[in-house]
């Protein structure tokens, strides 16, 4: 919310007035303590009292690119977007040299190509020292004239892209300016004025010498004329002069936005490098975590596959365990059940009586008639059994 635009701003040269900043150098201004601390719910009231603090200029500094306080009270007036009256105020301030140089910033940025060339050209005539700290902190000397030449005639100041603006000439062709007029016209003329003062004391002291020229003298018109030519012959040079002076400005913008231009594209060139060595390290690093998770699922793969090995191994060894016993106790069992009574040796007594005996015992089982299928006579045989009585036989 800090840092939204006015919404009773208007837009300017068709964008947002904050937006003439450019990213990097906003988000900068957001981040830094100034902004945050000094320029949080000015007013345009209470902007110059911030201004009137100021003691250099300039833009960003340092490896991080600090902005500068100058810079932050720039981003805070496009923020809240001033009157023109209040602008062309702080140009007028002669006292404080700073708040003189922030309304022209400022005006240069949003204002008109006539209100530009109106209000900031007279600070030509303004000579004072200003202190402009560097991109590495360091602080240089300049003057007020010099800064003003500088929005005038380049395209960037303190680290913000400027609007373009139409030649000075080109104005002056299309009618939409006038001719600018040099302060030393006005020295020229004063000093004409006073040469012709004192040759007109001359010749008013001298009057009844020369009656004969009526005041005039033809030395003083020749010298009148020399003067005159000059003058003149002065003015034409000032004009080519002037006009050799906006040729090299124009070359040498040309070649400032031909240098400028190619800054950017080799900045761009090197922004797309450092983004395409990220996106390519962060693949490196996407692709070593898929490689890293690829081995552990062939690790898992083979404990279970090693696992499931070890559990048909055990299942196998169990198996061949059991059917081993099992075929122990088979031939156990056949090796005793493969000697019947029929194979026995004749001579073998003592089974053959055993056999005798329980052949006797079935016998007289079945005899004593205990067996019957009716069970009243099976307990009636029984009954007999015991007392020595014959079965009953029915």
């Amino acid at each position: 919310m800090a840092n939204r635009t006015d919404p009773t701003a208007k837009s300017i040269h068709g964008t947002n007035p904050q937006n003439l900043v450019e990213k990097i150098v906003r988000s900068k201004i957001y981040q830094n303590t100034y902004w945050k601390e000094q320029c949080f719910g000015l007013t345009a009231e209470t902007l110059v009292d911030k201004a009137m603090e100021l003691d250099h200029l300039g833009g960003t500094f340092g490896g991080n690119r600090k902005p500068t306080p100058f810079l932050c009270l720039v981003m805070k007036m496009l923020q809240i977007q001033p009157e023109k009256e209040i602008v062309v105020e702080f140009i007028k301030n002669e006292d404080y040299k700073y708040v003189r140089i922030l309304g022209a910033f400022y005006l240069r940025l949003t204002g008109s190509v006539t209100d530009v060339y109106q209000y900031l050209e007279p600070l030509y005539n303004d000579y004072r020292k200003l202190r402009q700290k560097l991109s590495d902190g360091k602080y240089s000397l300049t003057h007020v004239d010099e800064v003003i030449d500088q929005l005038l005639t380049t395209d960037y100041s303190c680290d913000i892209a400027l609007p373009r603006i139409q030649k000075r000439w080109t104005l002056e062709a299309s009618g939409i300016l006038e001719a600018r007029r040099s302060a030393l016209e006005d020295d020229f003329e004063e000093e004409e004025e006073k040469e012709d003062e004192a040759q007109a004391m001359d010749v008013d002291v001298n009057t009844h010498e020369k009656g004969y020229y009526h005041g005039r003298s033809p030395t003083r018109d020749r010298d009148r004329d020399r003067k005159r030519d000059n003058y003149k012959y002065r003015t034409y040079m000032f004009t080519i002069v002037s006009l050799l002076d906006r040729e090299r400005d124009y070359d040498r913008d040309r070649d400032y936005d031909r240098d400028y231009g190619r800054g950017r594209e080799r900045d761009r060139d090197r922004e797309r490098d450092r983004h395409r060595l990220r996106d390519e390290k962060g693949f490196g690093r996407e692709r070593d975590r898929e490689r890293e998770r690829d081995g552990r699922e062939r690790d898992r793969r083979e404990r279970d596959r090693g696992k499931r090995r070890s559990r048909s191994r055990s299942r196998s060894r169990d198996r061949r365990e059991r059917d081993r016993e099992d075929g122990e106790h088979r031939r156990r069992r056949a090796r005793g059940s493969s000697i019947s009574p029929r194979r026995q040796p004749a001579d073998d007594g003592n089974f053959q009586d055993e056999s005798k005996k329980k052949k006797k015992k079935e016998k007289d089982k079945k005899s004593d008639g205990t067996d019957h299928p009716d069970p009243e006579i099976a307990e009636a045989n029984r009954l007999r059994a015991s007392l020595g009585l014959a079965p009953l036989k029915l």
